[in-house]
């Protein structure tokens, strides 16, 4: 299938590639748009990396109104490796390239699956830094996916390698699976996720399993308590956030925080339904420029 114009002009839109130091280690992102605006920072899920957001983040740019930027954390897509992996760690990063792509004021932070907990701990532990945060589709409660899938050993070992980069990308595979993806939009993600293995074409899939070994999505619901930013939550129709965990992080969050049903998504909205994705967030950055956020418990 022909990927549409629209995709095609997203992911050809000019945009840098950046990297900053952060604790000793180089962390590598994507930024859009001219420094000194307000900004974006996007993060994505376990074993992800910035290009899932390749097709999303210019059509957030606006006419420049937002300088957006998609991090590869540690241990994901092309930043460096760490011994071990914390929240602490992910959150320093975020905070890091906000400030290294030349955001105006504290960012707004946007999360999917794994980087909804970053976000969360992000807000939570940083609040003064940060405008506020979008979790998407990230079931606090649970496990993330990807932490699951490790554990019980189905998913996430050692990467496998392949001999080239097609049979690779033919065998790309999202935890969990859905039922529907947009296979211009895989197809792209699917390359952007695989590095060399070797001088004979040989590729693997970028990320470190040891990013699975520590469990870290337990502490997110003491979190969402601490969180005194602005927040929305973002559901999936048939992703992992059901109804009552919506309900339940609504409650925690005070009553304030607006939870909005993606329809027809699945986990991984970028993925399939990338335009109605596109269309919540900006509907939704476009009210909290021009609203006042409700107190907690107001």
């Amino acid at each position: 299938m022909e990927a549409p114009g629209w995709f095609r002009r997203a992911i050809t839109t000019p945009h840098e590639d950046c990297t900053v130091e952060v604790a000793g280690t180089p962390v590598h992102y994507l930024r859009w748009g001219p420094a000194g605006r307000p900004g974006l920072v996007l993060v994505h899920g376990g074993a992800a990396h910035a290009h899932w957001w390749a097709h999303v983040a210019p059509r957030l740019m606006g006419d420049d109104e937002y300088t957006v930027a998609a991090v590869d954390l540690s241990g994901h897509g092309d930043s460096g490796r760490r011994e071990e992996y914390e929240l602490d760690h992910w959150c320093a990063e975020v905070l890091a390239v906000a400030d290294d792509a030349g955001i105006d004021g504290p960012p707004v932070i946007i999360g999917h699956s794994m980087g909804g907990f970053v976000s969360i701990a992000t807000g939570a532990r940083h609040s003064d830094r940060v405008a506020g945060i979008v979790v998407i589709d990230s079931p606090v409660r649970y496990l993330d996916p990807e932490e699951e899938a490790a554990r019980r050993g189905t998913d996430f070992g050692d990467p496998k390698v392949y001999p080239d980069i097609d049979t690779a990308v033919s065998r790309f595979r999202t935890v969990p699976a859905q039922a529907h993806y947009e296979p211009y939009v895989m197809d792209y993600v699917a390359r952007h996720s695989l590095r060399d293995a070797g001088d004979d074409g040989s590729v693997t899939w970028k990320f470190d399993p040891r990013v699975f070994g520590r469990r870290r999505s337990n502490g997110a619901v003491d979190l969402l308590g601490d969180v005194a930013c602005r927040v929305a939550l973002l559901r999936a129709q048939y992703g992992l956030v059901t109804p009552d965990i919506g309900a339940f992080m609504y409650e925690k969050l005070g009553r304030v925080a607006p939870v909005i049903e993606l329809p027809q998504a699945g986990h991984h909205p970028m993925l399939d339904v990338p335009l109605i994705l596109i269309t919540a967030l900006r509907t939704l950055l476009a009210d909290w420029e021009h609203s006042t956020a409700l107190p907690r418990g107001g």
